[in-house]
């Protein structure tokens, strides 16, 4: 998604800007981890301000790439309300497959599906409606169908730039996309669907079934 929107010409992207700040607050043992720090913003106020501030180089629309764990209990929420929110959601099950070829032993709280949750309901109560919300697997089985829902409903126009993008990295990737986006640096387009193949492991059953809970709330608003 981030490279659709990065790759019209009238959108800034910026990617997981609170990520050195989860590292550093957190101490996770992520790739790259050290780096990722050093070059990264560590005071969440900051990052606030650099994201509510002006579009960087005056464009109309800047796309936020955020991760919703990365926004840890004690970030003020407050400033979400000020912008467009969308959701992107994915099934739990491929999630956890994908997740635990970096990190064996995840947690709830590195998923993120309850984070999200409530970072939901936090925006629908305080704009009184629902956010977009963008199922993964819809993106991918019609990409165009999809952005097209998603530009109306958050009020811009749709730019076929969005379908399909040169490969390899960008500036505007995050400095942890040498670990991390091997996939996205050699894709050009949205991929069709292929299901992850592999059950989740019996030891995180408990932590798929919660994040399961999570993710069909969210999915019963899905565009499309």
């Amino acid at each position: 998604m981030m490279r659709a929107w990065g790759n019209r010409a009238d959108t800034a992207v910026i990617d997981e800007p609170f990520y050195a700040y989860y590292l550093e607050r957190t101490g996770k043992e992520h790739p790259g981890a050290e780096e990722v720090i050093a070059h990264g913003e560590i005071d969440w106020r900051k990052i606030v301000n650099q994201l509510t501030d002006a579009v960087p180089f005056g464009k109309p629309i800047f796309f936020q790439k955020q991760m919703v764990h990365h926004l840890l209990p004690e970030i003020d929420r407050g400033w979400m309300v000020d912008l467009t929110n969308c959701f992107l959601i994915r099934d739990p099950r491929e999630v956890i497959l994908s997740y635990i070829k970096k990190n064996p032993e995840p947690t709830l709280e590195d998923l993120g599906f309850v984070q999200q949750e409530k970072i939901f309901d936090f925006v629908r109560e305080r704009i009184n409606s629902v956010p977009a919300v963008v199922d993964a697997k819809d993106v991918l089985g019609n990409p165009e169908r999809i952005l097209r829902l998603l530009c109306h409903t958050v009020g811009v126009e749709f730019d076929k730039a969005m379908l399909s993008w040169p490969p390899g990295l960008r500036e505007t990737d995050g400095i942890w996309a040498k670990h991390w986006y091997d996939e996205v640096a050699r894709s050009t387009s949205f991929q069709p669907y292929t299901p992850r193949e592999g059950d989740v492991p019996d030891r995180l059953r408990e932590i798929y079934e919660q994040c399961r809970e999570c993710y069909e709330k969210l999915y019963q608003h899905r565009l499309g």
